[in-house]
């Protein structure tokens, strides 16, 4: 995957492969078994969701991939729902767990009615729609009742990203140099972010920088293969190590960023 600087919108643009619905069904195939499903603890998504919600909370997880959240969510006592747009995975997940609510769709038109929702994952999705994602946060808003939450997770330009930028790592571009045949994703200023959805009627109750291990190999050239061995390491003192890794370089090397919003009740 190529990056991109985008000067005018301080962002990065990941080109190579087209973020389709083809892309994904053979992206999760890849991973994709029920065994496989039920194994993953999801305890970030689970324990944000019990800190902010009730049990028995209606939950959505939008662009739901092979349906795990969903599956520990409903585990853990939630109302889950899942929606995805990979028509296969929908498939493999309907006739493998039949009764986890996942669903075939587009999250820029949920079929669910207004206020349905107590609140709405959406994990590394917004980036992926060259055309911008405030279509994604109007339907978002809809279908959250007041008072609801989401929870959303995306690339950014974290500070050591700008710094490279400014260095010229990344070759310049901007929107009209794209193939929209091979855009992949963006990585967003957190500012941009915090912007977007607070102007269309979310409050923003926690913001945090993560993955500083994953956001330092991704673009480090002399380090990138000692960090990809802890990255991947199965062993628990390994593991222990990049968890300390992430707490100490993610606010400056994250490679994604968490956000809690709120709708606010009026």
């Amino acid at each position: 995957m190529k990056k991109y600087y985008d000067h005018k919108h301080n962002r990065l643009i990941y080109l190579g492969q087209s973020s389709d619905p083809q892309y994904w069904d053979n992206h999760w195939k890849k991973a994709n078994s029920v065994e496989a499903i039920k194994s993953k603890k999801n305890r970030l998504i689970v324990n944000l969701t019990r800190k902010y919600l009730p049990e028995n909370s209606r939950i959505i997880d939008g662009g739901c991939g092979s349906g795990d959240k969903v599956y520990a969510l409903q585990k853990h006592g939630f109302d889950a729902y899942g929606v995805d747009f990979a028509k296969k995975t929908v498939q493999f997940i309907n006739t493998g767990l039949p009764d986890l609510k996942v669903s075939l769709g587009d999250i820029r038109k949920l079929n669910f009615p207004d206020h349905f929702f107590d609140g709405y994952w959406s994990l590394g999705v917004i980036e992926h729609f060259f055309y911008g994602f405030e279509d994604i946060i109007h339907e978002i808003y809809r279908v959250l009742r007041p008072g609801g939450f989401l929870f959303l997770t995306v690339p950014e330009m974290s500070k050591y990203r700008k710094y490279l930028s400014r260095k010229g790592r990344y070759v310049d571009c901007s929107d009209s140099d794209i193939n929209t045949n091979i855009f992949y994703q963006f990585a967003y200023a957190p500012e941009y972010i915090k912007q977007i959805i607070s102007k269309n009627g979310f409050e923003l109750k926690k913001y945090k920088p993560m993955d500083g291990v994953k956001g330092f190999k991704d673009e480090s050239k002399h380090f990138q293969s000692i960090f990809q061995w802890i990255y991947d390491h199965p062993s628990l003192p390994v593991k222990v190590i990049k968890r300390l890794l992430d707490i100490i370089m993610s606010p400056l090397t994250g490679h994604s960023g968490l956000y809690i919003f709120y709708k606010s009740k009026h």
